[in-house]
């Protein structure tokens, strides 16, 4: 991993004569945004059936705006919104082809981003371009990765794509943190068993925790509230990308959630859940529906037991205990990781 160097912000601890400190103990983490950077992960766009083919879209992310737009190749694509003639928002252009067509001047961009046309018909300028982010469809959502190419891949599940039913989720509502501070709650053991209830089968698993450069995984072997069995491997990938999957008392489960980062200091769910497909009888159908009800109120109850936290929360990691092993490591995780702002001078 190459780190761009990041501010240290610390808080002394200096104890007055009563024992109480005079100051909050703690080192806070950087925010996203903070000295015109943010992280370098996948981030969730907007679901794919919000953008048909021939459309465009804007979006908010990061600390500007970008369009989504797909082309008569079906492909999506997210790129700066904002036309290089003088500065149009693309979103209320047209698709014309695989190119997006500016509403005002008819200036036309192709898929990587380079002006193709103009109509009038002077010459294409060579430095008249949008930035183009990566860009990746996957189950019925569209992402983009924050930086000129991705340093890692979005999870995927145990199961290919064809055994699975997907249903995908957008919430309304923006959360009051960053990203990040969702994800922290997936190393943090003391949550899972006081905010969600988990008994897990044996000690807290901070042992069998992996790691590499973007993210960990490991297994949960656990009573879930009102005592469902699990089985679950969960891990986190980059800053902003949730998965577990594994059984659920007697049928498996898979879940994503992509934080999406509309503006510094909120994000938004995105949330999809997989179940495997059986074999297309009326009976297994309504099995499935079934199935689907209990996941989506899982999910629900997961989301709404987190979510007044999460808008009030001030994150400011202190006086850490030996229960938090594994997010003391997730802390420094974030600490060092890449964060970069290549489509700034683009997308605002």
């Amino acid at each position: 991993m190459t780190a761009q160097t990041i501010k240290n912000f610390s808080r002394t601890d200096v104890d007055m004569p009563d024992g109480n400190p005079s100051q909050r103990v703690g080192k806070r983490l950087p925010a996203e945004g903070e000295d015109g950077v943010f992280s370098q992960s996948w981030f969730p766009i907007c679901m794919s059936s919000e953008v048909e083919k021939g459309q465009v879209r804007g979006e908010r992310f990061l600390d500007g705006k970008v369009i989504v737009f797909r082309g008569d190749d079906g492909v999506a694509r997210v790129m700066s919104a904002y036309c290089p003639h003088v500065g149009a928002d693309l979103s209320i252009g047209a698709v014309v082809g695989n190119h997006v067509q500016c509403a005002f001047h008819k200036w036309e961009y192709g898929g990587d981003g380079a002006c193709v046309k103009t109509a009038i018909g002077d010459p294409a300028p060579t430095k008249a371009r949008l930035f183009k982010f990566p860009t990746k469809e996957q189950y019925g959502v569209v992402w983009a990765f924050n930086g000129e190419t991705p340093d890692f891949d979005i999870p995927s599940f145990e199961l290919p794509d064809e055994k699975l039913a997907i249903r995908v989720f957008r919430f309304p509502e923006l959360l009051n943190c960053d990203p990040w501070v969702f994800a922290a709650n997936t190393p943090d053991m003391q949550h899972f068993k006081v905010v969600h209830k988990t008994e897990f089968a044996t000690e807290d698993p901070h042992d069998s925790v992996t790691w590499d450069d973007y993210g960990f995984r490991y297994k949960v072997i656990a009573a879930h509230q009102q005592g469902v069995p699990i089985e679950w491997t969960v891990g986190i990938r980059g800053t902003s990308v949730f998965w577990q999957e594994g059984p659920y008392g007697d049928f498996w489960i898979g879940g994503m959630v992509g934080f999406g980062l509309p503006t510094p200091g909120k994000h938004e769910l995105f949330a999809i859940l997989a179940l495997e497909k059986g074999d297309g009888s009326a009976e297994f159908e309504a099995q499935l529906e079934e199935n689907f009800g209990v996941a989506e109120m899982l999910m629900n109850r997961t989301i709404g037991e987190d979510i007044d936290i999460l808008n009030t929360i001030k994150y400011c990691p202190g006086t850490l205990t030996a229960g938090d092993r594994t997010l003391g490591k997730f802390l420094q995780f974030l600490r060092r990781f890449p964060r970069a702002h290549p489509s700034g001078a683009f997308i605002k």
